[in-house]
């Protein structure tokens, strides 16, 4: 009995993935092509970790690899549509026929290599390379269609339109000479500047590796030894069942980098235990996934974007990573309040202290599993590569995995890891190899430095203005891209605009395009890790999507603080006054939490609830008269409902201080 109730929960949990989340939509039952699947992911994997010991090779052959074997991969494991994978046995002819095209296609730039570097830049492009090329381009938008999903190749075939037929545009702004198709596709696919440049390049270097990390450190057990710790710090305070939610997701974001999949992977667990408390559906569904959204932005291993990051920036990923720091802090104190303010408004008190487990014998019995996340994290602060990091990291976690004999890996085991490895970094490199064609019709047009002078003059030369219209850009550029595609279009299209016609600091700029591009995942109305979660609590999607909204829109003022106050991202900072930053942001977050939820320390009314907003939206600034004022407003606010008498407190017995 026990069995088919487990049986059943992972039905309903694959059916949500592959609902909501497009990587999860692989084939499962492939036959004889297994054998083929499993020797081309081990290849892959044994490619990355052979190059990240020695060094990767020239970008024009690493690249090719790297994604002419993904892509081999993708056409054999993703159907051509959506819910075939559950019909079909095995690989249909056809799919094994452009796996093989797709796989040819991509040695041809290591093959010809030297052709391509020497003879084509004096004699031109002959048939073959035009006809590779085409094949090329099209192999990957609809790679990238069957495993990320359609909207991105609607951007990218958006943009090849845009490089073919600017000519025939009216406005001078947008309008540009125009490109052949043999021109467009031999620079797009012959060359680093379209499908090979930057973000191909940081995934076959970097991201990979971190990717495989993550699937090794989920082997060792990390995963419930997370849940158990959130429950251990957390449990016996008010609300402990949604607080050790948190804690948990922004624990296990630290390994995840899918929101959707930290969603259902933390919320099978974490939903159904907040709902047995009293929480309902939706707000149970949209704490989940409020908590997985932020694991992108956690460090030491944050999204795919936030390598490529480093390469745009020109900035060590150490730097990335120690920059990410306080607003991730931020972000999870942001959905951690509005959790704790619903809890006292509901009045749901924590666990029983004998019912949770015991911190310190927990962290005898396993504390050695956070071992590899310290040794990536003082490895990349000493100043090695993210490769070779990434590759220390891998080793320590097979070690790890061999203390306890129920997580011990045997060679068989260690395959398996392999293949796993590379089937959860294809939807990432098929999303670099489409964005790298947004990439060169920016770079070969110059529409960023359009679009960029478009949003300036937009904004009118205010920064709230054209920070505001950029959030609202990446938000909807979001909504159907995956957080690697929207960050590096908004890197190219809308950071310039901040850097350059508003001095903001350039890691700023670019933190805040990631940011938001990535809380997308819990803005309504497309909100996929809101919907993931409702699934599992069999809750309303869009309402849960509006609850996830709330409980994290101190959050969406994270990234404004930031930029007008870059100390916070450790540039050029003094500690008093990053100090005073932190302290100030936090009230801010407080009066901006209890006000969207509608309890301080008593039920709020309305007018406590629009003052609240405004001191909280008053700390943002890094302006003493204007946070005096913020300050003033909230213990205002404060002092007037620890007045209040105690009959309106109805059922908030438990302490502020739990």
């Amino acid at each position: 009995m026990k069995n088919n109730k487990k049986f059943e929960e992972n039905v309903q949990i694959d059916e949500i993935l592959e609902k909501y989340d497009r990587e999860s939509t692989y084939r499962k039952k492939l036959g004889k092509w297994g054998w083929i699947v499993m020797f081309l992911a081990v290849s892959l994997t044994l490619f990355h970790l052979y190059t990240g010991y020695r060094g990767a090779f020239e970008a024009r052959i690493q690249g090719p690899i790297h994604l002419g074997t993904a892509l081999g991969l993708i056409f054999l494991l993703y159907p051509i549509k959506k819910g075939m994978q559950r019909k079909q046995h095995g690989v249909p002819w056809y799919d094994v026929l452009l796996a093989f095209i797709a796989l040819s296609v991509g040695y041809y730039n290591v093959i010809f290599y030297n052709e391509l570097v020497n003879e084509r830049i004096i004699f031109g492009y002959n048939t073959p390379d035009y006809i590779v090329a085409t094949l090329g381009v099209l192999l990957v938008l609809e790679a990238t269609r069957r495993c990320v999903g359609l909207p991105i190749v609607i951007v990218a075939g958006a943009a090849l339109l845009y490089a073919l037929f600017g000519n025939f545009i009216p406005t001078k702004l947008f309008a540009h000479g125009g490109f052949s198709w043999g021109e467009l596709t031999t620079s797009l696919y012959l060359t680093a500047k379209g499908i090979y440049s930057t973000p191909i390049q940081v995934s076959s270097t970097f991201i990979f590796l971190f990717l495989l990390f993550g699937v090794m450190l989920i082997k060792t057990g990390v995963g419930q030894f997370f849940n158990d710790l959130a429950f251990a710090l957390t449990g016996r305070f008010t609300g402990g069942q949604a607080k050790a939610a948190v804690v948990a997701s922004s624990l296990q974001g630290m390994v995840s980098g899918s929101s959707v999949a930290n969603t259902v992977g933390s919320g099978s667990f974490t939903i159904p235990m907040m709902k047995k408390a009293g929480y309902k559906p939706e707000f149970a569904a949209a704490t989940e996934a409020s908590a997985s959204t932020g694991g992108q932005i956690m460090p030491p291993i944050m999204g795919a974007a936030a390598f490529i990051m480093a390469t745009y920036t020109e900035t060590p990923y150490s730097q990335i990573m120690l920059a990410a720091m306080i607003p991730a802090i931020l972000y999870f104190l942001g959905v951690f309040l509005g959790v704790h303010f619903e809890s006292k408004k509901l009045g749901i008190v924590g666990v029983s202290k004998d019912k949770l487990p015991n911190f310190k014998k927990l962290m005898i019995e396993r504390g050695y599993l956070i071992l590899p996340l310290v040794v990536i994290f003082v490895t990349l602060l000493s100043g090695k590569t993210a490769a070779r990091a990434a590759l220390i990291a891998i080793l320590v976690s097979f070690l790890v995995s061999l203390i306890r004999k129920e997580n011990r890996m045997t060679p068989l085991d260690l395959i398996n890891v392999f293949e796993e490895g590379a089937r959860v970094a294809l939807p990432v490199i098929a999303a670099c190899g489409s964005a790298g064609i947004i990439v060169g019709v920016v770079a070969q047009t110059g529409l960023g430095g359009r679009i960029a002078d478009g949003i300036i003059a937009l904004g009118a030369g205010n920064l709230i203005l054209t920070l505001f219209f950029t959030m609202i850009a990446c938000l909807i550029l979001g909504m159907g891209l995956p957080t690697t595609a929207n960050y590096v279009i908004t890197a190219t299209m809308a950071a310039p605009a901040l850097i350059l016609g508003l001095d903001v600091p350039v890691l700023a700029a670019h933190m805040f395009v990631f940011y938001f591009g990535i809380v997308a995942d819990i803005t309504p109305p497309v909100c996929l890790a809101a919907y993931a979660g409702a699934g599992l609590a069999r809750a309303n999607p869009f309402m849960t999507g509006v609850t996830a909204f709330k409980l994290a829109t101190a959050a969406y003022i994270i990234p404004y603080i930031f930029v007008m106050n870059p100390q916070l991202l450790l540039i050029d900072y003094k500690p008093l006054l990053l100090v005073i930053g932190v302290a100030t942001a936090i009230l801010g977050m407080i009066g901006i939490s209890s006000a969207m939820v509608g309890y301080l320390i008593r039920k709020t009314y309305l007018w406590e609830r629009v003052a609240l907003a405004v001191g909280g939206l008053c700390l943002i600034t890094p302006n003493q008269i204007v946070d005096i004022a913020g300050i003033v407003i909230i213990v205002a606010i404060l002092f007037i409902q620890s007045r209040r008498p105690q009959e309106a407190r109805g059922m908030d017995h438990v302490s502020l201080s739990q």
